[in-house]
């Protein structure tokens, strides 16, 4: 592993144990050479994933870009970062296990709004906002409203 403070090749792991969802190895790393440490991740990844756009762009599938979009959807609100992890493990299985190795980002985009919805409605709107490219004012309004009425259901 290549140390990312000075960019050599010889790392040296000091500790490994998995995380507390049993989804990932975590390993603490140390580089003999300017004496930094660092932490990896070990994930198992099912196959490789290619995100269509739509303007047909495609790009591989990157799971941190998924994480940080549900944490800048979910800043300063009451959701606990263990269970954001559970949901952003439990995308990517439903995303690897479609048996699509091409995902079209709508699918992602409406997987991580029905997560959102039914975890925190704040989060479900701005994660929304930005998804589905709100212009203005009203725009807010009539999501707000549509999911209002639902509630009432």
């Amino acid at each position: 592993m290549r140390c990312p403070f000075c960019g050599a090749d010889d790392t040296q792991v000091k500790d490994s144990r998995p995380t507390d969802d049993r989804g990932a190895i975590r390993r603490r790393r140390f580089c003999g050479n300017c004496a930094a440490r660092f932490t990896t991740f070990e994930r198992v990844q099912l196959r490789e994933l290619t995100v269509v756009k739509k303007n047909g762009q495609r790009e591989p599938f990157d799971r941190d870009k998924l994480a940080r979009s549900l944490y800048v959807s979910l800043r300063k609100r009451p959701v606990e970062p263990e269970r954001v992890e559970r949901i952003i493990n439990s995308l990517v299985r439903q995303l690897e296990s479609s048996g699509e190795t091409e995902i079209p980002s709508d699918m992602v985009g409406e997987l991580v709004m029905e997560a959102l919805a039914a975890l925190d409605q704040v989060a479900y709107i701005r994660f929304a906002s930005v998804y589905r490219n709100f212009r203005e004012a009203k725009d807010f309004g009539e999501f707000v409203g549509r999911i209002a009425a639902d509630g009432d259901d």
